[in-house]
């Protein structure tokens, strides 16, 4: 017995440690749990009506508190929370946020403003109501699908009938276990437009609208799903040549965010700016004031590259689907929506149906009741079933016309007509009333054989009903990728020791380079070959015996280097012109062969492909015959830096030195003036000049009188407030004046050709005079002008064509008296055609090499001779 006793309590313990669960299988149990529970009753919305739990208990709620009248905000939270078991901040935060998009919900007072962030007054002080579009869309309580709340008291739908892609057109953005949502908002008129289409078997493409306006570049929208992206951007315009105004906002930021961002980047240098006034009533609209010599166009793309004025969306589509996440595309939700609509409408049609046919039956079964007087049938009748089995029978006749059988509950209810109604039967209005009913159930059934068109026409109602006023808001637009480079102001000041080999910002007591900003990347050359590209620092060392240090643009193809170098291996000088056009940073390339000991005799950088003329000088006990002679790097052609080079010279060369500058060999390049800042740019910023080849010039005018002829370097500068007139030079293109002589008091007109060629110096072609001023340039052949003038006691206009008053005198001529003395202003109103510039044109790479950069050697990349029967490399000796 002790045995079995104790064999018993064996097994008893065997079942407790199976019966034991790990703590660590418990946490994984619970977490799932609470996962799932995060999913499916918080984060994400459902896709049939596209609202999460919360949303979907707030429009029940006010469905029942429905009385065409305001509720107060803290009423419906309080109706809500029979619903919905997470507290009242939870729902009055979305009912703000459904308020705020301005759809479901009617507002009253002070529900905050998503473009300037500031937040809803306390629900006790703000009201709300369903709106006609969500009466109309979303209930019916016939097709929904009811659940018991929290508590088991009441009813609450599961998802409530909507008939409309309502999850695209309000967006949704929510945050669960593993997994995120974020559906951005659609513009309502497009959805209906979409959801027709795809009625009619079309692919319909759809983009978001925000609230907020501005533009969007959906080019790698990817469908709303994971991996895609939106850029958006505010709509910026400018005011004047001091002043931008930002009108419309990015999605998702406010104006307080956006303006700590411009602070923000106007405290790092990368902008420079002296004010910024918030204007945000009605409409957005921040002021922006430049500070002195910034252009707006400049600064506009700056605002682009490092503020809030462009950020990026990355859209989430995820929507529960059957009591579990999906991952889709928005046209698969709008797909999936319409289709649902459409079923939502069959039902509600069958439906009607039976109430129709439920209603002709009656009526029918009243009149044959009432017109047959079986009513008094019954009057002899002692017991309640023997009044039943009266009209059954008298109703017999009548029955196989009827679409089903008569039941008792349909006799009972002829029992309940009153003698008035049975006195006042009127046969006629009965058959009208069943007409109707017939009319009415062919139209049913019509619509059901035809229930797409049906579903079509219905869209096409929604939209010419509550459409109005919600046309697109953001602009769809494709953006250009902003260099930050470009557009980033010269916030710092570029040193370097050349000798020692440091370059940065901090070695103010050596040598000064150039203005620059903190993001450029800085490219420098060194006795031994070598090259290098690295990011600016407060001081980097890069290697000895620097040649070169400046700021790298990346695939700048104007950009050629000159060099000659003395090859370690051969003891030849090579020569080569070579382009950087991208690199790998801090990575050093080898721009000779290679060998020990190579080391670089010349070295230019040329910002337009120029090629200079050089002197060399070799050895005096050099076997050559010709031991001095010059040589232009117009013949070698541009390669990649990787190329060896050709052969200069095998004799050793004691000197090279610099004898002439030489001519662009790169085809033209297209050139503008930003007139806010007085400088030159191939960025498209300005007035466009014209396309320029090497020996071509810029005709500058200025206010007092002067003109001025310069090269076209964009390291010129100009005093953007004195030029009346710049333009690409043409000798042949006469200049037309009208200005006003102080000494004589007279005012003069005059046209000339531009006679001298000296550059950079001001020649002035009016009378000299502290009163003498220039009303009037141009270059136009045949310029038209509209002038003021006084006239007596009134002002007058007059129009003139300059070539009628005079003709071409040489530039130092006083020039013609104008016919009108008294001017007060002279418009230059010239026919466009005249005005003209020619059409910025596509650069010509001239001899420039196509291959790409290579860091390897390639055949054709150098010309080497071997033997005593070399040939004199390049015809020098």
């Amino acid at each position: 017995m002790a045995k079995d006793n104790n064999q018993n309590n064996s097994n008893n313990e065997e079942e407790e440690i199976h019966d034991v669960i790990p703590v660590g299988g418990m946490y994984e149990n619970w977490f799932l749990d609470y996962a799932s529970y995060v999913i499916l009753e918080r984060a994400v919305p459902a896709i049939g009506d596209g609202f999460k739990p919360v949303q979907r208990r707030i429009m029940h709620s006010m469905k029942e508190m429905d009385d065409g009248r305001f509720n107060k905000v803290a009423n419906i939270i309080g109706q809500t929370m029979q619903y919905h078991p997470h507290g009242d901040a939870s729902i009055g935060d979305a009912i703000i946020n459904m308020g705020q998009k301005d759809l479901l919900i009617e507002t009253q007072g002070n529900w905050g403003d998503i473009r300037t962030g500031d937040s809803a007054a306390a629900p006790r002080y703000i009201e709300a109501r369903l709106s006609k579009f969500a009466l109309d869309v979303v209930f019916n309580p016939q097709v929904t699908n009811w659940q018991l709340s929290y508590d088991g008291r009441k009813k609450e739908p599961v998802t409530l009938p909507v008939k409309f892609p309502m999850l695209l057109a309000q967006g949704v953005e929510g945050i669960a276990v593993g997994l995120s949502t974020k559906i951005l908002p659609h513009n309502f008129n497009e959805l209906i437009d979409a959801s027709i289409k795809v009625l009619q078997g079309k692919n319909p493409k759809i983009y978001p609208d925000f609230p907020t306006g501005g533009l969007a570049d959906f080019s790698e929208y990817n469908d709303g799903l994971r991996g895609g992206r939106i850029k958006v951007r505010a709509k910026i315009e400018e005011v004047d040549k001091k002043t931008i105004a930002i009108k419309d906002i990015p999605f998702g930021v406010t104006t307080s965010s956006l303006i700590d961002s411009i602070l923000k980047a106007n405290d790092k240098g990368k902008i420079k700016i002296k004010q910024v006034t918030d204007n945000t009533a009605k409409d957005v609209e921040i002021l922006i004031s430049l500070a002195s010599g910034q252009s707006p166009n400049v600064t506009i793309d700056a605002l682009y590259a490092f503020t809030d004025c462009e950020t990026s969306i990355s859209p989430n589509a995820c929507v529960i689907i059957e009591d579990k996440p999906h991952f889709l595309g928005v046209t698969d939700i709008l797909k999936h929506n319409t289709d649902q609509t459409v079923e939502l409408l069959r039902q509600e049609l069958e439906i009607r149906k039976g109430e129709l046919k439920e209603k002709l039956l009656f009526s029918s079964l009243e009149k044959i009741f009432i017109e047959n007087r079986i009513y008094r049938d019954i009057e002899e009748c002692e017991t309640w079933e023997a009044v039943l089995e009266t009209i059954d029978k008298g109703l017999d006749p009548y029955k196989p016309d009827f679409y089903r059988e008569i039941t008792q509950d349909d006799i009972v209810r002829l029992t309940e007509i009153k003698i008035k109604r049975i006195s006042k039967f009127d046969t006629f209005k009965a058959d009208e009333l069943m007409k109707k009913y017939s009319d009415e159930l062919a139209e049913v059934e019509y619509n059901l054989e035809n229930i797409i068109d049906y579903s079509i026409e219905y869209y096409k109602k929604i939209k010419e009903k509550h459409g109005k006023g919600r046309e697109r808001k953001t602009e769809i637009t494709t953006f250009e990728t902003i260099q930050a480079h470009v557009v980033a102001a010269n916030n710092v000041k570029l040193y370097a020791n050349l000798k020692d080999g440091f370059i940065g910002t901090a070695l103010k007591k050596d040598e000064f380079i150039t203005d620059c900003s903190d993001i450029d990347d800085i490219i420098v050359f060194r006795r031994d070959g070598k090259m290098l590209v690295t990011k600016i620092a407060d001081k980097t060392f890069v290697g000895k015996d620097l040649l070169y240090v400046g700021v790298f643009k990346k695939n700048d193809e104007r950009m050629v280097y000159n060099m000659i170098y003395l090859d370690g291996k051969s003891g030849r000088s090579m020569v080569k012109r070579f382009q950087v056009l991208a690199i790998t940073r801090d990575r050093e390339y080898d721009l000779t062969k290679g060998h020990a000991n190579s080391k670089v005799s010349y070295f230019s950088a040329n910002p337009n492909g120029e090629a200079e003329k050089v002197t060399v000088y070799l050895t005096s006990g050099c076997k050559a015959r010709i031991k001095v002679f010059d040589f232009d790097f117009a013949e070698v052609d541009i390669k990649g830096r990787g190329a060896g080079g050709n052969i200069l010279t095998k004799y050793p060369v004691r000197k090279i030195q610099f004898k002439e500058a030489g001519v662009s060999t790169l085809g033209g390049v297209d050139i503008w003036y930003d007139d806010v800042v007085g400088r030159l740019n191939r960025d498209e910023q300005g007035s466009y000049l014209g396309n320029f080849n090497g020996d071509d010039n810029i005709l500058v005018i200025y206010e007092s009188g002067e003109y001025e002829l310069t090269n076209f370097e964009l390291t010129n500068r100009y005093e953007a407030g004195k030029v009346k007139l710049i333009s690409k030079f043409d000798p042949e293109r006469p200049v037309s004046a009208v200005y006003y002589d102080s000494g004589s008091k007279t005012t003069y007109i005059k046209r000339f050709l531009i006679e001298t060629s000296t550059l950079d110096k001001k020649f002035l072609f009016i009378s000299e005079g502290r009163g003498s001023k220039l009303y009037f340039a141009s270059t136009a052949l045949k310029p038209v002008i509209n002038v003021k003038y006084q006239d007596g006691k009134k002002r007058s206009e007059e129009q003139f064509e300059i070539e009628d008053l005079i003709d071409i005198k040489g530039w130092k001529a006083i020039g013609n008296k104008f016919p009108l003395q008294s001017v007060k202003d002279i418009k230059d109103i010239t026919p466009k055609e005249e005005k003209k510039s020619e059409e910025p044109k596509k650069e010509e790479k001239g001899s420039t090499d196509k291959e790409k950069d290579k860091d390897v050697y390639t055949s054709g990349d150098s010309v080497d001779f071997d033997g005593d029967d070399d040939k004199e490399q390049l015809g020098l000796f």
